[in-house]
């Protein structure tokens, strides 16, 4: 049997999205949370060339009123239990990010954050492979 070596990150990381302008969103890695969710403040989905479509309006930077629109193919919509129980149906995305140096193709759910102190929470799914977790490091990865 051969052993896989996994990368470390800690509980909190930078990701850089290459189909979002290379923006670098801080996240909280969430071993607790399945699926993986970005902050969006608005979404509109829409119909292109007979697909269906999600224009996104981010706040990648925490405490920054700066936007960042984009659009997407809706990969998917799922009921989302959030830390309260509260179940609530989502758009999912799919789109590459790149954290310590690896780039991946990663599943988000979109939902409004302005109230939480990281734009992103990576979830198991992404984790799952790739990475090993050590709760009390930050930023293992770099920015």
């Amino acid at each position: 049997m051969t052993q896989q070596t996994l990368d470390i990150v800690g509980w909190r990381e930078w990701g850089t999205f290459p189909e979002i302008g290379n923006e670098k969103v801080k996240i909280k890695v969430d071993t607790g949370a399945k699926t993986s969710c970005l902050h969006a403040f608005k979404i509109k989905p829409f119909q292109k060339e007979k697909q269906k479509w999600v224009r996104v309006w981010l706040h990648p930077e925490q405490d920054s009123d700066r936007e960042v629109v984009c659009e997407f193919p809706i990969f998917d919509r799922r009921n989302v239990s959030d830390s309260g129980g509260h179940v609530t149906k989502r758009y999912v995305i799919k789109t590459p990010i790149i954290m310590g140096g690896k780039q991946f193709d990663i599943e988000l759910t979109l939902t409004n954050r302005d109230n939480m102190k990281f734009r992103m929470l990576l979830g198991r799914r992404a984790l799952e492979g790739r990475f090993l977790v050590d709760s009390a490091a930050s930023y293992i990865t770099g920015e």
